[in-house]
């Protein structure tokens, strides 16, 4: 994965969050779970290191945007 530059957390409430799952599914619906909760940029994609388990999937949030219940 690419490093996180300073413009993904620049101010607070900013984060960036790394999802490691088993599969595909698992991380997508991670993601999903919080999308349900805050305002994300999703990843449209997991990624797979050679030699370690599991997948990899990173999303951005910005936690100043609650959704409304």
């Amino acid at each position: 994965m690419k490093p996180i530059n300073d413009g993904h957390v620049a101010k607070p409430g900013l984060a960036v969050v790394e999802v490691a799952a088993a599969d595909d599914e698992t991380a997508f619906a991670v993601q999903e779970l919080l999308a349900t909760r805050w305002a994300i940029a999703p990843a449209d994609r997991t990624t797979h290191e050679p030699g370690e388990p599991g997948v990899r999937l990173r999303c951005h949030l910005d936690l100043r945007q609650q959704l409304e219940a």
